[in-house]
Order: C-alpha cells, then structure tokens, then sequence
C-alpha cells in the first residue's frame, strides 16, 4: 500500500500551508569568493536539489532567451548562478554537475540539463529525475506543485514561475521561488528512498481521459 496519492487535487493542494525554502539564499553572478564558497559547499553535498529558469517568452515573434539561472540546492543553503551574466557555466560547476559522486535531483532534467549544454558543453552524470520515479511510490502526479503537495505536504508558489528571470536584480520572491523548486526536489527524493516502494499498476499508469483543464498539462506544468 502506498504512502501516498495517486494523486492529488487543486482543491486539497489549496488547503495546504504555504511553504519556501527555509534556509539562506545566495544569488551569484560571477567567479569571486562568494563563487568558490558556493563550489566548496556545494561538493561537500551527497544530494542537491537542482533547476533552472529561462526568461520567458511570450510569443513566437520573441527570440527564445535560453537558460538564464542554475539552482543548486542543500538542505540549509541554495545558491542560484546567472549563468547568462556569468558569460558560461564555470569549469569547477561544471565539475559538480558531472560528478556522479554527488545526486542531483529535478524535474523534467533532460530539458534542464539540454539548456545548461547549451551554454557550456560537459558530460551529465549523477542526474536523477522525479518524473521517472514517482510512479515506483504510487504516484501518478508530474507537477513539481502536485508531486510536493502529495509527497511533503506542503504548497509552494508559482507565482513568479514566468517572470524575467534577466532582470538587472532578482526579486526576493523570485530568489524565494528559485531557491524553493530546487530545495523541494532534494527533499521529495530524500523521502522517496525512505518510503516503501508500491509500485503503480499498468492500469493506474494509463493516461486519465482529456481535461479541459490547464493544470494538467504537463510541460507548463513541469515546474
């Protein structure tokens, strides 16, 4: 039996207490010292949280932006690299991301890791994808918001999800969002491998009949 949901309701997600990353966020923007304390932090971590954010665009005439921001994360500190400003991603990040040695957990992380390489090549490993796994713990749901919901039990907000993510600062909120859905992944995966596996059945995994309902598309709502 599972500990958890297939899955769950906007209306049940409503009634959940609001919550963020508790911990201390740090935005960096190039190769300083703050830099290198994130580095040095961040290879001590046996499991990061991990996203990205792109600057949105809001219709076809608007060029795509690419990746803007890298959020790694740990139970305590969240570090979000602008990586756009910072011209690529740094060879000692770059390291952290290839190291199969440290986990780092998202959501729909082959279109992450696929915008990161096209910043700065490097060789992916240690990449461990929630999407791909829930299903193991009976769970149904795709959104990082539902899978959250069902697996914490706790909201988060996804208010500033489409907003410039190239502004010249980044917003308290945004750096609260940002740091938010990276810390999430690494908590839900940490509980996952300490729930009993129940895994779904081909039945429960079939696709629900189509609703017109937009919270369930699944790519607006990878995050």
């Amino acid at each position: 039996m599972s500990m958890y949901k297939i899955s769950i309701s906007p209306e049940e997600i409503e009634q959940m207490e609001l919550a963020g990353f508790p911990g201390k966020i740090k935005v960096i923007d190039s190769t300083g010292l703050d830099f290198l304390a994130a580095v040095a932090y961040l290879r001590r971590q046996k499991v990061l949280g991990f996203d990205t954010e792109s600057r949105p665009s809001f219709s076809p005439s608007q060029p795509h932006y690419g990746t803007s921001l890298l959020q790694l994360s740990g139970a305590h500190r969240a570090f979000l690299f602008r990586i756009k400003e910072m011209g690529d991603i740094p060879a000692p990040l770059r390291r952290i991301l290839a190291n199969p040695g440290i986990v780092k957990v998202g959501a729909a992380v082959a279109d992450d890791v696929r915008g990161l390489r096209k910043r700065h090549d490097f060789q992916p490993q240690g990449f461990v994808d929630l999407q791909k796994i829930v299903w193991e713990y009976g769970i149904k749901d795709k959104s990082v918001k539902k899978m959250t919901a069902n697996i914490l039990g706790f909201r988060i907000s996804k208010t500033q999800q489409l907003s410039n993510w190239e502004a010249e600062q980044l917003s308290p909120a945004q750096q609260l969002y940002a740091a938010t859905d990276a810390w999430v992944c690494r908590e839900m995966y940490i509980k996952l491998l300490d729930s009993p596996k129940a895994p779904l059945t081909p039945e429960q995994m079939a696709p629900n009949p189509p609703k017109n309902n937009a919270d369930d598309k699944d790519h607006t709502e990878k995050r």
